[in-house]
């Protein structure tokens, strides 16, 4: 219904522009300042002119054109606009000026001249017209595909999440570690707001740094006394948008790299802040030691997840450096916050 209900409505808005268009074109036609009156003649020839144009538009342009068989459509126009001519010349002239212009023919160029004018203009609305229309399903297919593709995207991120993390609720309910339930609980929270929270293209500044900070100490739980975690942001203003997702893939990283690198002297450093323009600073440092097989963990997933979602969310508005030097992972990132209105 919704699919009919659009057509019909694309349909009537079509028809009113036609027949406004119709009117107009037919007011310039026929206007004449030392004749204020609508000559029956001009009424005959305009309505001759405007049914070859419904043949054009309506059965030649998608039969022939639209099908890209040109030979046949310029044939066909060919006789259409020779019909046309020979109706007012044969027909109309004959009957309206019987005495004068009725009696012999002016010419081929003369009679397109009289007629070609009104037929473009009708047959070039009508091509304007349906190339629009062609245009917007062409941006609604596109829409539809980066939809799916960032749907899908998503739909990556928490397995890839709950399966870290399961696997750490797992060693420590293997040692009955009184933090098994800080644990789940934490990770609970975390996974509503991944599952529910986060359906939308952009969520609410406060939410997500509000899910990063639960997120980061979830993953601190991993580190125990191995080394220090700072999570700090600064004054943040209100109503701003932002991706959902995207920071917590280079928090995640950073526990990665550290954890799989290092048993001591672990470091991590996360800071968020804000400027009142909406441009968002987002610096995560940690401390790595290239051992095994880290060297990997930079070209993981998550990481090739979050850069195809920034180039889409973000094609224009964002920086993203990752660097590598004296024993640290650097990541910055500078992204143009959407406002609540966008």
């Amino acid at each position: 219904m919704g699919k009919k209900h659009r057509l019909f409505n694309s349909n009537a808005t079509e028809v009113f522009f036609q027949v406004l268009l119709h009117i107009v074109l037919f007011l310039f036609f026929s206007f004449d300042r030392y004749k204020p009156q609508v000559e029956a003649f001009k009424l005959a020839a305009f309505i001759n002119y405007a049914f070859g144009a419904l043949i054009i538009n309506y059965l030649l342009l998608p039969r022939f054109f639209y099908k890209k068989k040109y030979l046949q459509f310029f044939m066909s126009l060919l006789f259409i606009v020779t019909c046309i001519i020979a109706i007012e010349e044969l027909v109309l002239e004959k009957i309206y000026y019987p005495d004068t212009r009725g009696m012999h023919f002016q010419g081929v160029i003369y009679g397109l001249l009289d007629v070609m004018p009104v037929i473009i203009i009708l047959v070039g609305f009508k091509f304007a017209w349906d190339a629009s229309v062609k245009q917007r399903e062409v941006d609604q297919l596109r829409n539809s595909v980066k939809e799916s593709e960032l749907q899908f995207l998503k739909s990556q991120i928490n397995p890839h999440f709950l399966f870290n993390n399961l696997n750490n609720l797992y060693s420590y309910a293997i040692a009955e570690s009184p933090k098994t339930p800080t644990i789940i609980l934490e990770l609970s929270s975390v996974l509503r707001y991944m599952l529910y929270d986060c359906k939308e293209d952009f969520v609410a500044l406060s939410k997500e740094l509000e899910h990063l900070k639960n997120f980061t100490q979830l993953n601190e739980l991993q580190i125990e006394e191995r080394g220090k975690v700072n999570f700090i942001t600064g004054n943040i203003p209100s109503g701003y948008r932002i991706a959902p997702l995207i920071l917590s893939v280079f928090i995640e990283n950073a526990f990665k790299h550290s954890t799989a690198s290092q048993s001591k002297d672990i470091f991590i450093d996360i800071r968020i802040k804000v400027s009142s323009k909406g441009r968002l600073e987002f610096k995560c440092k940690n401390s790595f030691r290239a051992l095994g097989n880290t060297e990997k963990l930079t070209k993981g997933l998550g990481l090739q997840n979050v850069r195809k979602r920034l180039q889409i969310l973000y094609p224009d508005a964002h920086d993203l450096q990752i660097s590598e030097s004296n024993g640290f992972y650097v990541v910055f990132l500078v992204l143009q916050l959407n406002t609540e209105r966008e």
